[in-house]
């Protein structure tokens, strides 16, 4: 069976420590291959170095190893490690892209020193690898066992987003996320269940003509191809355990919106998943906690989680 590949991330944030406590959850479940510098996992780590992925160690984390500029010490991001966080990444797609590695996971960067180091010109991993992979429109999804969510504006200022919805971005938002649902989770019919902007979901007009002027006749031309489609919902009633048994998904106008109510539920264990892309890819749902870097207490149930959901999409598809 070919491994999931896990990207590097920031070295002195979490990532290396969080990736060595996943391995050790996980090393009779499926097959890891790290990608970064070995000299940036935590002391004592017992890794094996190997040149071809298919060489995978049974007993030790396996390494494909990556030469950086400088050691790392926890919580002092260097700009120095930036090409080699990026090569990182590349590389892992490209074994996801060959068929060497069945996922990729990828732990948290920061983007500050990847920019100050390489000029990296992505806001993000999600536009990189949507580059990468030369996709035009993917979405993010952020999912635990109680709740899918996938915002359809992402990281742009409240204000911007009246005039970032539109009736293209919201399709586009519900075919790929359709689309995933039925290939990667193995869900035959999905059942999309669809936010409103306002409050009350505009409640006619009276609060917002968004869900009367542009939502609503989305979700109807949809609706007319077959599509499991409810709303434009009411946002503060969707949540609720009753709620979330009627659907599969739930496609929210903007960030918080979405990111709440599973954080909410499930803080710890959330996995931020790549919608769109011709391969698979999930990471943690978090960042790369600097001020916790290197002194072992870092929580790595979202790393775990974020890999498992990897292999069981690798097996839907």
């Amino acid at each position: 069976m070919q491994p999931i590949a896990i990207s590097c991330g920031e070295p002195a944030g979490i990532g290396p420590e969080i990736a060595v406590a996943a391995w050790q959850a996980l090393k009779n479940e499926v097959p890891l291959l790290w990608l970064g510098d070995p000299q940036h996992l935590p002391e004592g780590t017992d890794y094996h170095a190997a040149t071809d992925p298919a060489d995978i160690h049974p007993f030790k984390l396996t390494v494909l190893a990556r030469d950086f500029a400088s050691p790392a010490v926890p919580g002092q991001p260097n700009p120095s490690h930036a090409a080699g966080v990026i090569s990182a990444i590349a590389d892992g797609v490209a074994l996801v892209q060959s068929g060497a590695a069945r996922a990729l996971c990828t732990a948290p960067i920061h983007k500050a020193a990847l920019i100050d180091g390489a000029d990296f010109a992505y806001p993000g991993h999600t536009e990189y690898l949507a580059a990468l992979a030369g996709t035009d429109q993917v979405v993010m999804m952020l999912a635990c066992d109680a709740l899918r969510v996938v915002p359809t504006t992402i990281h742009i200022a409240l204000a911007e987003v009246r005039n970032t919805l539109t009736a293209s971005l919201l399709t586009d938002t519900l075919l790929i996320t359709h689309a995933a649902l039925r290939r990667d989770f193995g869900i035959a019919k999905p059942r999309i269940a669809v936010a409103g902007l306002n409050p009350h979901a505009g409640e006619d007009g009276k609060m917002g003509n968004e869900e009367t002027r542009m939502i609503t006749p989305v979700l109807d031309a949809l609706r007319a191809q077959g599509m499991d489609i409810s709303g434009p919902q009411s946002a503060d009633t969707m949540f609720h355990a009753g709620a979330r048994a009627h659907y599969d998904v739930a496609v929210c106008m903007y960030h918080d919106q979405a990111l709440i109510p599973i954080k909410t539920l499930d803080f710890s264990g959330g996995v931020n998943i790549t919608l769109g892309l011709p391969f698979i890819r999930t990471s943690p749902d978090h960042g790369t906690a600097f001020d916790i870097a290197g002194k072992g207490i870092a929580d790595a149930t979202s790393m775990i989680a974020a890999i498992r959901m990897a292999a069981q999409m690798a097996d839907a598809r």
